[in-house]
């Protein structure tokens, strides 16, 4: 009992700092929830193997409220870009429904070591270069250019992230003003979370090594304790920025 209090206490604090940095800096949060769920999963007994897979899928579903919390909050302050937002979504969404699908077919390792490897070079690229040079004048147009904002929805849900970790470099670097990109990241989470989510599920639906309480590979357990508390947190993160 007193296990499942304290687990049940890390993951409503694990919300509350997810929730801020979501509106702060655009980012769905899961860059802190991934992390802190597979500790709390393996000190459940759950299943090596899918570990992982569940702790992702958990971790995009509550992203589905923050984002759209964080981007209302954004919009308000006319910090949304709904022109990229249009031209992007079918592209994100594709590759957000692509990386969940791809996530399936690997072991958990796997794609723990995507995680860790993708959040390593960002941190390394903010450390090393945080005054980047923009690429271009504005975001540029044409077929070629779609492979990106498909990227970012295939590495973003593949590491149960809402896309702000890349979309905002990305967009900084295609001359967007910070404020603009951080509240246009947060739009493209929810385009990432609720695809990424739905496949997940289908993905899931079947195996018998999930926890109690699971649809497909979310946690209802975990997204009822973690996205009351980022979707209450994500304004204040807003405000912050």
């Amino acid at each position: 009992m007193d296990n499942l209090l304290l687990l049940g206490a890390a993951m409503l604090a694990t919300g509350c700092v997810a929730g801020v940095t979501a509106g702060l800096f655009g980012i769905g949060g899961g860059i802190v929830i991934v992390p802190v769920l597979e500790i709390a999963l393996s000190l459940l007994g759950v299943d090596p193997a899918i570990r992982m897979h569940v702790a992702v899928a958990t971790s995009l579903a509550t992203i589905i409220p923050t984002s759209i919390s964080s981007a209302r909050a954004h919009h308000l302050r006319h910090s949304v870009d709904i022109t990229i937002v249009k031209r992007w979504s079918f592209f994100v969404l594709s590759g957000a429904l692509l990386g969940a699908w791809i996530a399936a077919q690997v072991h958990s390792r796997v794609l723990a070591m995507i995680f860790a490897t993708l959040a390593l070079l960002v941190a390394l690229k903010m450390m090393l270069f945080p005054e980047s040079r923009n690429l271009t004048q504005d975001v540029p147009r044409g077929p070629l250019i779609f492979s990106i904002p498909m990227a970012i929805g295939t590495l973003s849900s593949m590491m149960g992230i809402g896309g702000g970790t890349f979309s905002v470099m990305t967009l900084t670097l295609f001359n967007q003003p910070i404020h603009r990109a951080v509240g246009t990241a947060a739009l493209l989470g929810l385009v990432i979370s609720l695809p990424g989510t739905i496949g997940f599920i289908i993905s899931g639906w079947n195996d018998v090594r999930v926890p109690p309480g699971s649809l497909g590979y979310v946690s209802l357990i975990g997204f009822a304790l973690i996205a009351p508390a980022t979707v209450i947190c994500a304004p204040i993160g807003a405000r912050l920025a």
